[in-house]
């Protein structure tokens, strides 16, 4: 079990609105705020972040494994998953549930609301680390989850000595001041858009240079300006891929996530394993649905080195081991 993705598995119903948020929400009466977009499109796709973010793992060749708990009404995407590369052999279905629901309406400027029905993922704190061999796990994901599930993962790989990545996001505000302290304390990389980080700053005091303290990595995305990383005393500005058309932002950020956790299972360097997480991004970007673009390794590889120039060959070494490793699995990658 090299990588272990914990987190939301859910249903995305995504809604297109026509107009301009911000042109409808008025500051000075936000405390009696009510207001309604009349959407022109609506369409639910299969999402979560724990499974996006090992979708897009399978398609860079990884055979991740998604601990989490859903209802009864996964069947057909459970084999899906499964046909595209990600081990599904962890997670729980609980048949008096459904999948959790994940409700997004996006603006033309791809500004976001969004709300989300916890469903199964209610029930993820059934799940334990202690129930695995925590010595074949190289590296763990604790994700938008239940938060109490979420402060259990983060104690229990603390307990047992395995490397987590933190990706607080959706639930930060949910989760208390000190339990985003000791989710930061403990991790080997800390992730967060910058609206995200900043909620961190205002629940726990800390300032970036301060978490930067206390972590490996921390990594902060910004959007079409691309992210920048901080790790070991440097700072590497990692710019956007643009994309050939806007299609649907949602999933984008789990998609650049994957390019961050390759990078950590591989020893990559962090500007490498930044672009490839910018470029997972936008092929997101293009697709409509977080799940539903697909690429080749040659395909992929080819468009880093016409945005970024030569690919390195670390890079390729790694798309290829984690590809012959992915055959051998006997995994089914989509092309």
């Amino acid at each position: 079990m090299r990588i272990i993705i914990t987190g939301s598995v859910a249903y995305d119903y995504i809604m297109s609105f026509p107009g301009d948020f911000s042109e409808h929400i008025l500051p000075d009466k936000i405390d009696v705020l009510s207001v309604s977009f009349l959407v022109d499109s609506l369409r639910r796709e299969p999402g979560g972040c724990a499974a996006n973010i090992a979708y897009n793992l399978a398609l860079l060749g990884e055979c991740p494994h998604v601990m989490a708990t859903v209802g009864a009404d996964f069947a057909y995407d459970h084999e899906r998953l499964e046909q595209h590369g990600v081990d599904m052999s962890l997670t729980r279905v609980l048949p008096d549930e459904s999948t959790s629901s994940f409700f997004v309406s996006t603006d033309r400027k791809n500004r976001q609301i969004a709300s989300f029905y916890v469903g199964a993922m209610g029930s993820a704190t059934q799940l334990s680390f202690h129930d695995l061999d925590a010595a074949s796990i190289e590296l763990a994901v604790i994700a938008p989850n239940a938060p109490e599930a979420m402060v259990k993962y983060v104690q229990e790989c603390r307990d047992l000595e395995i490397p987590y990545v933190y990706d607080p996001s959706q639930q930060i505000v949910r989760l208390s001041g000190e339990a985003l302290v000791a989710g930061i304390e403990g991790c080997t990389c800390f992730v967060a858009n910058e609206y995200e980080f900043e909620l961190v700053h205002e629940k726990t005091g800390l300032t970036e240079d301060a978490i930067v303290g206390m972590t490996d990595v921390v990594v902060i995305t910004h959007g079409e300006k691309g992210s920048v990383i901080r790790a070991g005393g440097e700072t590497h500005v990692i710019p956007a891929v643009p994309a050939t058309r806007q299609v649907d932002p949602t999933g984008i950020g789990d998609a650049y996530r994957s390019g961050i956790m390759f990078g950590l299972l591989h020893g990559l360097p962090w500007p490498v394993a930044g672009r490839a997480g910018a470029l997972a991004a936008t092929y997101a970007l293009e697709s409509l649905g977080t799940q539903a673009h697909r690429y080749t390794i040659p395909s992929f590889t080819k468009r880093y080195a016409e945005h970024f120039g030569d690919i390195p060959d670390a890079l390729v070494d790694a798309l290829n081991r984690a590809h012959q490793h992915g055959r051998h699995a006997g995994r089914h990658q989509g092309a």
